[in-house]
Parts: C-alpha cells; structure tokens; sequence
C-alpha cells in the first residue's frame, strides 16, 4: 500500500498516468488514511480521478489561520505584527478559494490598499508576508504550485523621510519624560542603536574600561564593537549603579526584567505628545545620530562603520547636511587656476 507516514500525517505515494503523485490525507488516522487511499486508487482505474493541488479545496482565510499557527505563532516576536498584517488581507479575500488568488487579484489588491490611504511600505509588508506564507504553501505544505505574489511589482517607498532633533527639540523631549526613557532617549541618539538593539543590550557585551560595547548581529550573525562617547557612557555609569539581579539587560522595567517594547513606545508617544513632536519617531533618534555626526563634519565612511549601516550610500542621504565637507573639491579648481595664472606670468616674463 502506498501509504507513508510524515511527521503525524498519513501521505499517499501515488502513479497517474505514469507519473508519480505524493498527496496528504490530511488525516493521523491510518483507518481514514487507508479510506481515502482507497477511494483514490478506484478513481485513478475508473479514469475519474484528476490531480489537484490540495490547496484547490482550501479557503484563503484557512491558508492564513495555518500561517499564522504553524509559523508566526512559533515566533512571538512577530507574531503580533503579523496577525495585524493579515487583517487587511482577509478583509479583502476572504472566503475565496485558495487557488482564485491570481496575480491579477493580488495586484487588485495593492490597488485597494493603496486607494484606501495605506502607505507604500505598509502595502510592501503586507505583500512581503503574502508571498512567504505561499512559499510555505509550497514548499512544506504542498498545497500549491505557484506563488501568485512573486509576480506583482512592490510600490515604490520613499526612503528620504527625515526628522531628527535640534537640541532644543531635545531638550523638551527629555524634561517631559520618566527617567527611565530619558536615559533610553539620550543613549539612543549618541549611539545611533536600533530599539531593539537598545532594548536587548546586556552587561557582558559591555566593557567600561575600555568605553565600548559589542552588538550582535542579528542577520549575519556577526558582530561589531563600537566606542562610546561621553555621553552614552554617562548613561551607563548610571546604569551600573542600578543592575537588576532578575536579568542582565542594562535596561530593564521597574520590576526588573526586560522592557517591553510597545510598553517603551507608549511611553515614548506620550512624551513626544506633550511637548507637540507629533510626527517624530523613535527610529528617528538614530537619523539624529547620523545628521549630527554628518554637520560635525565626520566622513560619510565613518558614520556608515558607526552606525552600521550596509553601505556608504545608504548614508548618502545625510550629506547635504554638512555642505563644507564638499568644499575642498571645488577649491581644488582655485589652485588649479592659480597654477595656471603663474604658469602664464612666468611665460609672458621669460618672453619680454
């Protein structure tokens, strides 16, 4: 009998017209398997039997609800954000039939979110979290063939959005927030760190002899240790003073253990609220690190290897706040006429 076991699932090993076809019965039940095997192997010789994707007989909202168990769920960190993602995306297919989500439909739908006002990088997203979960589809759940997302072009995002702090920005952003969050805003802003980064940044990978701290890459799985300045290290002084024995975080909540994220972001919204900094974002703080490095005249190189950005283009973006740092390319033109100038006089002598 062709039947096999994978994982806690019987499967078929089936051959249709000389050609060999794995399906799941979707069942743990041998007795059930062996029914639907059954059934299966007389419609093959009754000539009755058409092969289908199995995910032709599932929803949408039933491909999702698998995503979200089987995936997301394994991934906690994620798996709020990717259950608002799919909101949207069940709102707009539903109840259709899994293999009716065509290209067309899935570029009908950018349109959709797009008319409704949604950003461009909130569509991408939504998109980007579309395709993997039929990636899955296809490669471990062998629901389908084909991903109908890798087909549709991205909208374009705006990457130029900048807002950073003068000092009198943030010195009314510091006045109006709890201790804890000033000491997270200020480390931020002279560290140029992420706020994850901030947020699981622990006392072994700080050394205060030496005024550095290592970061641990997350995509590459590298590592980069950096110099603190003045005014980050202040803030860990400060912290060293107050180390929490229920974890190692150098930022830790009020009761000792790590600090939530969305509880640092209300905390944040609140404060930035109260002082009328409305469209200011924590990720902002880190675009206030790179622009104020850039106006102090620091290298572009330099503030790419310090705020670990992949390429020195990607802080492209920060040089037109220091224009003086172009000057000694167009100066050069002065000294070359200069040398032309004397080169000339110095002929027009030897020739008189």
């Amino acid at each position: 009998m062709g039947l096999y076991k994978r994982g806690k699932v019987w499967w078929m090993n089936l051959t249709c017209n000389d050609k060999q076809v794995k399906r799941s019965t979707e069942t743990r039940n041998k007795k059930q398997a062996e029914r639907i095997y059954n059934k299966v192997i007389s419609e093959i010789a009754e000539g009755k039997w058409f092969e289908r994707p199995v995910g032709a007989d599932k929803t949408f909202s039933e491909f999702v609800e698998k995503y979200l168990k089987e995936h997301c769920e394994r991934n906690k960190a994620s798996y709020r954000s990717d259950r608002g993602l799919t909101k949207n995306l069940l709102r707009f297919f539903g109840e259709r039939n899994l293999t009716k989500v065509t290209p067309k439909l899935v570029s009908k739908y950018k349109t959709f979110r797009i008319d409704e006002g949604a950003a461009p990088k909130t569509v991408n997203n939504e998109l980007a979290l579309l395709s993997h979960a039929f990636n899955l589809a296809i490669k471990e759940w062998e629901w389908l063939d084909e991903n109908p997302v890798l087909r549709v072009s991205r909208e374009r995002v705006n990457n130029l959005i900048e807002r950073w702090l003068n000092e009198e920005e943030e010195e009314r952003l510091l006045d109006v927030s709890p201790q804890w969050l000033r000491e997270i805003i200020v480390f931020a802003i002279y560290t140029g760190l992420r706020q994850g980064e901030i947020l699981k940044l622990r006392w072994p990978l700080v050394d205060l002899s030496r005024r550095t701290m290592t970061i641990l890459e997350q995509k590459n799985r590298g590592k980069d240790t950096l110099p603190l300045n003045e005014k980050a290290m202040n803030v860990l002084i400060a912290r060293s003073r107050v180390k929490s024995i229920r974890t190692d975080n150098v930022f830790f909540s009020q009761v000792g253990t790590a600090i939530n994220a969305r509880n640092l972001l209300r905390a944040f919204f609140i404060a930035r609220e109260k002082v009328g900094l409305d469209d200011f974002r924590f990720h902002d703080l880190r675009h206030t690190f790179a622009t104020r490095l850039v106006q102090a005249g620091v290298d572009l190189y330099t503030v790419q290897k310090l705020g670990r950005w992949k390429t020195v283009s990607m802080v492209g973006r920060y040089a037109h706040h220091y224009p003086e740092s172009l000057r000694p390319g167009v100066e050069v033109l002065d000294k070359k006429s200069t040398i032309l100038v004397q080169s000339t006089k110095k002929d027009l002598t030897e020739t008189g």
